[in-house]
Formats: structure tokens, sequence, C-alpha cells
């Protein structure tokens, strides 16, 4: 790494990686030093709309993490071949940044993490990297709030029935639980704590997609969770957190969210700010927080360690066998 900026290296040109690429602009100390793609022309139209001064078009993602002028990669690709370019990243040396989810069952994400060696490598929850929400989980855990005993949280988004593949093939993991419901989850994990038992029910699509998902779920600390996803419907996307004390409520878009209001038990709404800044939309302190780790030498994220990556991922293990949903990954 150099001493005045972190160097990018993004893999895959979709929409994510667009997101991303651009919060990158926002972010202090950050440089889009190579974006890879299966194809140059997609490369280079990536780098010259979003890249910066000097960005490299790579044709091939072994070129992309084989670019010396890389510090760190972020891995864009669907679901499905998170485990793949992983590992080739980590065959270069380089640590990564992985999508949500980081694989398609909790077995290849122990794989992946095992692969990274003595490399940094988390998971691109950026919710738990948004000041908002780190600020209220960590009053939430001070008690602040009082005792948490309930979570409800929602995200959904009606798909249409011409979006990328990455929504509707099995085989690249598409479904509403592994895209949107992580959202939902890790939101009662970071107020709630760890889960003891989830039990789930949901709409299948004859392909095998799950397109509505809800869960009811346990923690360890006697709290409860109840959290809902959807393909198919306009769907509140807001969460709240009930306690012995009043209701923390965070409006839609509860995973980047600009404000969260308490309500003490018979007193008046509070409104709360962020206490920091965000960069972009939220997706850029997910990078500043990869910088901040890689320059303090971490193999893993605090904010998103793995132990936490891994849980989520045998949650949806689990929601996934009582819906029925299947991937190859799981043979």
């Amino acid at each position: 790494m150099t001493n005045t900026a972190t160097r990018w290296g993004i893999l895959a040109t979709g929409k994510i990686a667009r997101d991303f690429a651009q919060n990158l602009h926002a972010t202090p100390g950050a440089v889009i030093a190579a974006v890879g793609s299966r194809s140059r022309g997609s490369a280079e139209a990536f780098a010259r709309d979003l890249g910066d001064e000097h960005t490299r078009a790579h044709a091939s993602y072994d070129d992309l993490v084989a670019d010396p002028d890389v510090d760190v990669v972020y891995v864009a690709s669907p679901h499905s071949h998170h485990l793949e370019h992983a590992r080739l990243a980590f065959a270069a040396g380089k640590p990564v940044l992985c999508e949500k989810p980081l694989t398609l069952t909790r077995a290849d994400g122990e794989e992946l993490f095992d692969s990274a060696g003595d490399l940094f490598c988390m998971e691109a929850m950026w919710m738990a990297c948004h000041p908002l929400i780190r600020d209220l989980r960590t009053r939430l855990a001070a008690g602040e709030f009082g005792t948490p005993r309930q979570v409800h949280a929602d995200l959904g988004f009606v798909v249409p029935s011409d979006a990328s593949e990455r929504m509707w093939d099995p085989a690249l993991g598409a479904g509403a639980l592994l895209d949107m419901g992580i959202y939902p989850l890790t939101f009662a994990r970071l107020m709630l704590g760890p889960y003891v038992a989830a039990v789930a029910a949901g709409d299948v699509s004859e392909v095998g997609v799950d397109l509505d998902v809800a869960i009811a779920a346990r923690h360890q600390s006697g709290a409860v969770s109840a959290l809902t996803t959807s393909m198919t419907s306009a769907s509140p996307r807001a969460a709240s957190v009930a306690t012995d004390e009043g209701l923390l409520e965070v409006p839609a878009d509860f995973h980047h969210p600009t404000y969260a209001v308490w309500t003490p038990e018979g007193g008046e709404p509070q409104r709360i700010e962020p206490p920091s800044e965000v960069y972009g939309t939220g997706l850029g302190n997910e990078a500043a927080h990869v910088q901040d780790c890689l320059r303090d030498g971490l193999t893993e994220s605090p904010l998103v360690p793995h132990v936490q990556t891994l849980e989520l991922l045998g949650v949806m293990d689990d929601v996934r066998r009582q819906l029925g949903v299947s991937y190859a990954a799981d043979r």
C-alpha cells in the first residue's frame, strides 16, 4: 500500500460495482487504480465513465488481480462466483472486500476465509459501517435506550422480470433472501446479538427462486425479531427496535438511513442524525473502514467480523432448507 492513497481494483462491472466506484470518489484516500471484466469493452467503458484519471482497464480478472498497482480487490461479481474470484485475488497476494452475501453457503464462506490466510478479507456489508447504524448499535449496547426486546425489519423491491440474471437465475444464487433479506437479518444481529433459532415461511417460484420470505427468530439474549423480504412488492423497507423504555425507528431505507427517531415511553420523539460524515450513499464509509483496517494491519474487520458473516450464512442456509430453496453449492 502507498502512504497517501489506497489503490482499489474493481472486479466486475455491474450495477453494484458502478455504485461502489461512484462512492470511492467521495471517500478520502481512495483511488480507482484498475477495473477488470471478462470483456475489454466493458472494462474500458467502466474506466472511462467511473474511473480516476489513470484507471487501467483489464480484459480479464487474472490481469486485474496481478496488477502491481492494486492494493485491494473489490469483488463485485454474482454471488455464485465470489469464492472463485476471491481465491484469485488471494493467490495474487491481494486483500479482498467481497460483496454480500460472501458466498452461497456457510461451508463455502468458511472455505473462502480459509483461503485468505493472513490476508485481510471482509464481506461488503456496508450497513454495518454506516455512521448512524454504528452509533445506534453502540448506544443500544450501552443501555441508553433501555433493554432491546424486539426488532422488526423489512427490505424489498418489485424486481421486474427483465432484471439481470443475477436476480432470477438460481445458478447465480438468485432470490430475495440472499440479495435483500440479508439486510434485515444483519440489522437484527447487530442490534440483538447472535441468533439461536429461526423459523421461515415464503413463496418460491417454479424454478426455485424465493420471492417473498418471512422469518421469526430468537436471539441469545432472549429477544426476538420479525424479518421480511420481497422481490414482488413495494415493501416498507424500514426497521425498528422495541425496548423496555421506548421505540427506536429507522425509516426507509434503513440499510443506509439518513436519520432515526427515538420515542421514549410516554415521551416526545427525538430525531437522531448521523454523528459523522456519510461518504456518498454510505458505500464510501465501508471503503474507508477497509482502508483503516489495511492501514492498521488487520486481517478481519471489527465491524463485520468473520464469525458474524458465517453465522448469518448459516441462518440463511437453514432458512433456505425450510423454504425448499437449494443451490448447486449445497451439494
